[in-house]
């Protein structure tokens, strides 16, 4: 309450605060939580009831509601209020007044008793919101939320986990900002996907839902960063990956599967979380809806925590270095994206899971020193208006790997997708989204043999049904010809069908 109003509430509370206990049987206590919720509302005094439209009070009110412009329009004349409604408009015109008239203050005689009350009733709730403010943990930081629910199962040919799982991901997001600007990022994440259908990334039907933390809260992603002047911006972090320190994503299409997650096959975007930084230039423009360029450039080593032998920042084992070039508006781009990856210590293990090839026997690691260099070009466009026509998203990926000339060792992997999506589709705020493409397969090998999985096809389809704002139902089907060794008797078909719900607070 405003000074003014609360010095000349006073008089009135200390007066009457002894008829109060006498006139409680008129407070209705419930009017001050409808008023208060309807506030936005109010026309009249009229809308009102149980002082009545002849009563002194009531043609009172009236006249300092509409002399004080604390209502929009005159009363009818037609309708009471109760007492409580009337000492709230009271109090709400209060704030307007400029001088206290004889009518005035023969208000505020009358409405004393739940002038009083109403005062103590902020008074209270403004103490409350102080505590909360005081105890809460900090006055910078948001935390956001998501629940993913996934029931399906994957019935591939060559397998017998074909059962219909149910499972959870669940992330907090908490972001700080201490000037404003920057940003201490923090990713929390839990799943229990450790043994579903969709656990593995080497068949086609690993989800971008999927966590495998067997139920356990851990530390996903942890980073900084802050501008430096108007157009560069920084990053640090012991848990991050390349594609987090871009100036803006090389895909704007939202994947079921995270095969097409990064609007390709990976290729130069494919890596590992670990310690690292970035820095990003984007060229300034008037119009913010006009192209611009943007430059890009970041290091992350997945062993950058471990002080094990060849491990560690800066060395040319379990580290990439991604550089991405982009010119385009918030409606298209064209970028590339070059990438160095350095992994010394191939030895058939997931110590370098960031580049492998599908050829071989054990997702076919490359052979040699694992060192390779990647290109992804990547391409979108958004139509000005939802519709009939779909957004588009095209990737083409080509990984070059170091050879050490052994006969069956991998020289080059390529792979590519066209995802489209439709914002709107059927019904307002729902989106139908479809992709196809292949994963990263061993185009070059030395000696001219073929790669059994150079026939490796993987599409998916799914419609996100919006419930409100915070729940959406995605159910999708999605599946792959040759998804893993390319047997010839295509035993290793698969075809996948999930349902998601998705929770977000």
């Amino acid at each position: 309450m405003k000074l003014f109003q609360q010095l000349l509430v006073a008089p009135a509370a200390l007066g009457l605060l002894a008829p109060m206990a006498a006139t409680a049987a008129e407070l209705n206590i419930n009017a001050v939580s409808d008023y208060s919720a309807d506030s936005q509302q109010v026309t009249s005094v009229s809308q009102f009831s149980d002082v009545q439209p002849t009563d002194w009070a009531y043609q009172a009110l009236s006249s300092l509601a509409e002399r004080s412009g604390c209502v929009a329009a005159s009363p009818s004349g037609d309708k009471a209020m109760t007492r409580f409604e009337a000492a709230s408009l009271l109090n709400t015109c209060l704030e307007q007044v400029s001088e206290v008239t004889e009518d005035v203050r023969r208000l505020m005689n009358e409405f004393g008793p739940e002038l009083a009350l109403l005062k103590g009733r902020v008074d209270g709730l403004e103490a409350q919101i102080g505590e909360f403010e005081a105890g809460q943990f900090s006055s910078t930081t948001k935390l956001n939320g998501k629940t993913e629910f996934v029931m399906g199962g994957v019935d591939r040919d060559n397998a017998t986990d074909t059962a219909t799982t149910l499972n959870y991901s669940t992330r907090f997001d908490v972001k700080t900002s201490f000037t404003g600007e920057d940003l201490l990022y923090t990713r929390i994440k839990a799943g229990n996907f450790d043994n579903s259908s969709f656990a593995s990334k080497n068949y086609g039907a690993y989800l971008g839902a999927t966590h495998k933390s067997a139920d356990a809260l851990e530390v996903d992603k942890i980073w900084y960063t802050f501008p430096l002047g108007d157009n560069i911006r920084t990053w640090v972090g012991p848990a991050i990956e390349n594609d987090h320190m871009l100036a803006s994503k090389p895909s704007i299409y939202k994947s079921i599967l995270k095969d097409f997650g990064k609007g390709g096959a990976a290729g130069a975007y494919g890596v590992s979380t670990g310690g690292g930084f970035g820095v990003a230039w984007t060229q300034s423009v008037d119009d913010s809806s006009a192209p611009r360029f943007a430059i890009s450039s970041n290091y992350v080593s997945s062993g950058a925590s471990s002080a094990s032998d060849g491990k560690g920042m800066l060395t040319d084992n379990q580290s990439k270095w991604l550089n991405k070039i982009e010119y385009g508006s918030k409606r298209w781009q064209v970028s590339l994206g070059i990438a160095r990856d350095m992994c010394d210590s191939v030895d058939g293990t997931e110590s370098c899971k960031g580049w492998t090839s599908y050829y071989g026997t054990e997702k076919g690691k490359a052979a040699g020193t694992g060192n390779a260099t990647s290109y992804s070009a990547r391409a979108y466009w958004k139509p000005e208006d939802t519709g009939a026509v779909p957004s588009v998203q095209i990737g083409y990926d080509i990984r070059q790997i170091d050879d050490d000339g052994a006969s069956g060792s991998v020289e080059e992997q390529i792979g590519w997708m066209v995802g489209l999506t439709w914002k709107d589709a059927f019904i307002d705020g729902n989106k139908l989204g479809m992709a196809y493409g292949q994963r990263m397969y061993a185009s070059e090998i030395v000696g001219g043999t073929t790669d059994p999985a150079e026939d490796n096809y993987l599409w998916e389809v799914y419609y996100s049904h919006k419930i409100s704002d915070s729940v959406s139902v995605t159910p999708a089907i999605f599946g792959g010809e040759d998804t893993y060794n390319g047997a010839s008797d295509g035993s290793d078909d698969i075809l996948g069908a999930i349902v998601k719900t998705t929770f977000k607070f």
